[in-house]
């Protein structure tokens, strides 16, 4: 493709992407939003337009009259927005929030990327440019998980997929099998928080994808940011799904992991 269409959300995974698309060639048009997306957004995109959170209709204006020949969704929108005072004025977002079945995650991309896809637009791969950012299997750090944070993991596994099918979170926290914290609207690093203070450290964060993970939206990410939060938490490891986990600044996050003592793994 000549030209892709970017809807960024925060933090780092679309200045990744777009950095990758335009290496490889592409022209990117990118929306961001107002509020969550990086200002730096602009120096690593073509073009860019700048919409508030009830313009998805515009969005679909602009990719079009652009001539983009795909849309990809990187990065999210801060899920504390869908109960704050600008849906209840936007009659936009309420008429699109209302249409939907519920308001779990997977919904509310699926709802957008409807959108997009009913104006003849095609939503793809949102890690279509940076495959090398998904970790195969196997432990990163120098680090290695001791027997009981091996039993932990697995432990954790099962319970973090069934907790991810049911679309509540991608993420849970174990400690000597106990289940810690459960990830739910507030995010990945929040949830490390959270399970620093009950568990008082010393917890096994466990990240997965859904059964059938659709890669076009809410690929799981983990970066810089989880790490600091699992040094601020003292946790002891952190297993994340191979193959379909996003890990953005990696080398980083694994210096700091192994300083600290913290595992990283890949299953």
């Amino acid at each position: 493709m000549k030209k892709i269409g970017l809807i960024a959300g925060n933090r780092k995974f679309p200045l990744l992407f777009a950095e990758s698309a335009r290496k490889s060639g592409c022209e990117v048009v990118a929306v961001a939003i107002k509020g969550d997306t990086s200002a730096r957004l602009k120096a690593v995109v073509d073009k860019i337009y700048w919409l508030g959170l009830s313009e998805i209709r515009k969005m679909v204006e602009i990719f079009k009259s652009e001539g983009v020949e795909g849309v990809v969704m990187a990065g999210q929108v801060s899920p504390r927005r869908l109960f704050s005072a600008e849906v209840l004025r936007s009659p936009q977002l309420k008429q699109i929030l209302q249409d939907l079945k519920d308001k779990k995650a997977e919904t509310l991309f699926a709802g957008v990327a409807a959108i997009i896809e009913e104006a003849g637009l095609k939503v793809l791969d949102s890690t279509v440019f940076i495959k090398e950012h998904l970790p195969g299997k196997g432990t990163l750090t120098k680090n290695q998980p001791d027997f009981t944070t091996w039993d932990d993991i697995y432990f954790g596994l099962d319970l973090a997929k069934a907790v991810a099918g049911l679309d509540i979170g991608q993420t849970i926290a174990v400690k000597h099998k106990a289940i810690v914290a459960v990830e739910a609207l507030e995010g990945t690093d929040n949830l490390i928080r959270r399970a620093g203070k009950t568990g008082r450290g010393g917890a096994v964060i466990v990240k997965v994808s859904k059964y059938n993970q659709d890669m076009r939206f809410d690929v799981p990410v983990i970066g810089l940011n989880t790490v600091k939060n699992l040094v601020r938490s003292k946790s002891r490891c952190l297993a994340f799904e191979a193959g379909k986990t996003l890990f953005l600044d990696r080398d980083e996050s694994v210096r700091l992991a192994e300083r600290h003592g913290i595992s990283i793994v890949a299953i």
